[in-house]
């Protein structure tokens, strides 16, 4: 061997013994070394890799197309209203829309619908609808839609045949009695669910106005499917479907029972089944008022999705009382249930309110440094969360309905300004001055800035936005600082709220599990610390450490 040769070969055998020290270090790191003692040295490495059940995932955003953005004037919202306001939605972060039902209705709300196949044309035209679709595809933005499936208006066709006779082929498309027959009186809605229409009585659990479809006929469920396909060829990218436990659910001695449920679960997987031959991406989200056990088996090969109720009454408390929720000890269990079911592929949807729950806003009494907690917890936890119109400007609202579904505030006068929609006289924002998007765009520390920076975090850090949820165990700390880590399969980054009026101080100690934290990537705060292990943060900050 010459000496070139040799020298090589050296250099060749001591890269290879620095490789294979390297090597060793990182697998000894995340295993060897007790929490905080960091192992040989003081420092432990975070592992290469994680566990991790990840739930690719986008901000969803909820819209009353009636109350959105008027166009044409006549203070009604409309489809060309939201495709004007796409570019601020882009700019808000938001990567899908949620449309409340724009099918033709007798309502204000349209939940009740009278035709399937066409657009309520005080909302615009089908034309509208496309328009609004390819140009919120150019920005990468979704559009799912309300599909309510559960039950029809009483105006529709099919009913006033099915009640005008007997010998209808809609008859059995409902759920008839005779005024002798004896029926179950408990509604799964509260009240008895059994309207009158001459000497009949047909089932409605939700209203008289809303009679409940039979799904235990075939030609319902074909043509529910045929619906489905039929926007999905139209370019929507999904559904919200409505009262998804309800379809089999009429009552509260049996909506909970396996049976009823496993009927539910059969026919999403059969509507899933339909809507993937026309698009095998298709997103279905239900609205599943339930518990754990019931939602669960909605995500075995029927739903993407479901909203996750109890969440939001567990954030707003913790944004109210200013303490821990204990977020990733209840989602971890949570999400091992959902993945047994689905196989992983479930994803979650946390939020705050929607048009059926009072305003994020009212139910934490004006205070903005709560809700602004409140949108922290929820825009860094795994899935898919989801804003309800005007939460991001603080818009208040209380039940009744109508009034949790007022006119979005674009303009500090709301009596004037372009686009401003006024079907409804508001109640709760009858001046919108600085809860308004033109009073609180650009300002440093508005509500509406917050929302942007935290949605910002999100889509520019890959464990924000795709990964699980992992617990991770502060050396002091009270009951005012919520952690979590949040992690996918490559990255993982730690979470701290401090959800109090006071600064909090925190030693953080390195973890088996993902190695140490040592340093602040992002904050809420520009006084945030990190000196060496010691984290201060100020009062209702949010921080994030990598």
């Amino acid at each position: 061997m010459n000496r070139s040769s040799a020298v090589a070969a050296l250099l060749a055998t001591a890269l290879l013994m620095l490789l294979t020290l390297g090597a060793c270090t990182a697998d000894s790191s995340g295993s060897d070394s007790s929490p905080g003692d960091g192992g040989a040295g003081g420092y432990v490495a975070a592992p290469a890799s994680y566990d991790a059940d990840e739930q690719l995932g986008t901000v969803y955003y909820e819209i009353f197309v009636r109350s959105f953005y008027d166009t044409d004037g006549d203070g009604i919202g409309d489809l060309n209203g939201v495709t004007a306001k796409l570019d601020y939605l882009q700019e808000l972060g938001i990567g899908g829309i949620w449309l409340m039902p724009i099918n033709a209705s007798p309502s204000y709300h349209g939940y009740d619908v009278t035709d399937y196949y066409a657009i309520n044309p005080e909302y615009g035209t089908l034309d509208d609808l496309k328009r609004l679709l390819d140009e919120a595809h150019k920005r990468d933005i979704k559009v799912i839609m309300d599909l309510v499936v559960n039950h029809t208006s009483s105006e529709h066709p099919w009913f006033k045949d099915a009640v005008a006779d007997a010998s209808s082929p809609y008859r059995s498309w409902y759920s008839f009695a005779e005024a002798g027959d004896k029926l179950q009186m408990d509604g799964a809605v509260d009240g008895n669910p059994w309207h009158s229409y001459g000497s009949l009585r047909y089932l409605g659990i939700f209203w008289g106005g809303m009679p409940d479809l039979n799904f235990d006929e075939p030609k319902v469920r074909e043509e529910m499917i045929k619906i489905g396909q039929y926007w999905l060829e139209q370019g929507l990218d999904g559904f919200r479907l409505d009262a998804a436990k309800h379809i089999y659910g009429d009552f509260k001695s049996t909506v909970s029972s396996p049976e009823v449920q496993d009927a539910n679960k059969k026919w999403w997987q059969e509507f899933r089944s339909g809507m993937n031959e026309v698009n095998p991406d298709t997103y279905l989200i239900g609205e599943v008022w339930d518990s754990l056990a019931i939602i669960a088996p909605y995500f075995d090969q029927a739903l993407d999705s479901a909203f996750h109720f109890e969440l939001a009454d567990k954030l707003i408390g913790a944004a109210r009382n200013e303490r821990d929720p204990d977020l990733a000890f209840s989602l971890e269990r949570a999400y091992k249930v959902y993945e047994k079911s689905s196989g992983g592929t479930f994803v979650d949807a946390p939020f705050l309110s929607n048009h059926d729950q009072n305003r994020v806003m009212s139910e934490l009494r004006g205070n903005v440094d709560h809700v602004k907690m409140a949108a922290a917890l929820l825009l860094t936890l795994p899935g898919t969360p989801y804003l309800y119109y005007g939460e991001e400007i603080g818009m208040q609202g209380m039940k009744p309905d109508e009034y949790i579904r007022e006119p979005m505030l674009w303009h500090r006068d709301p009596a004037g300004g372009e686009g401003q929609t006024s079907w409804i006289a508001s109640k709760h924002n009858k001046e919108a001055g600085e809860v308004s998007v033109e009073a609180q765009l650009g300002q440093d520390g508005s509500l509406l800035e917050h929302y942007r920076t935290l949605i910002g975090w999100r889509n520019e850090e890959a464990a924000l936005r795709d990964g699980t949820i992992g617990e991770y165990k502060l050396e002091t700390a009270g009951g005012e600082l919520s952690v979590f880590v949040r992690v996918t399969k490559t990255e993982r980054v730690l979470v701290i709220h401090n959800l109090s009026g006071e600064a909090q101080t925190a030693e953080l100690a390195a973890s088996d599990r993902y190695g140490e934290f040592t340093q602040l990537a992002r904050s809420t705060e520009a006084d945030a610390k990190l000196d060496g292990t010691t984290l201060t943060l100020p009062p209702y900050s949010t921080a994030v450490l990598k």
